[in-house]
């Protein structure tokens, strides 16, 4: 499986858990340790991925989300991805990924998003 094949199933885990609500059907798709940061209106969205699981499990099913890759760029053992994502529960978001490729397998390390007015 080529790394950009391997990336987008990693993406999928997370796709996944955004349209069921559930925060641990998004877990795989990142490594422990990572981190989220972004505005939620005026307000800072900041800290450990926990916090976008509990989200996640807050917000609900988004069953209508519709996803597209911008952009993926793979060096080496790094990844970049920008994601944009329409109706996440009524709302529009950029995400835009760093991963790395731990003990062969890539997890999301950061997501930075923007939720458009």
């Amino acid at each position: 499986m080529s790394d950009a094949d391997a990336i987008k199933d990693v993406l999928q885990h997370y796709l996944d858990g955004a349209r069921s609500g559930k925060g641990d059907d998004m877990r795989p798709a990142f490594h422990e340790d990572a981190t989220v940061f972004g505005y939620v209106g005026p307000d800072l969205f900041a800290g450990p991925v926990e916090n976008l699981f509990a989200w996640n499990d807050e917000n609900g099913p988004a069953t209508q989300l519709e996803a597209r890759i911008a952009s993926l760029d793979v060096v080496g053992t790094v990844a970049t991805v920008r994601l944009e994502l329409d109706d996440w529960t009524g709302h529009q978001f950029t995400d835009l990924f760093t991963l790395l490729k731990v003990d062969g397998q890539w997890k999301i390390m950061n997501k930075v998003f923007h939720l458009h007015a």
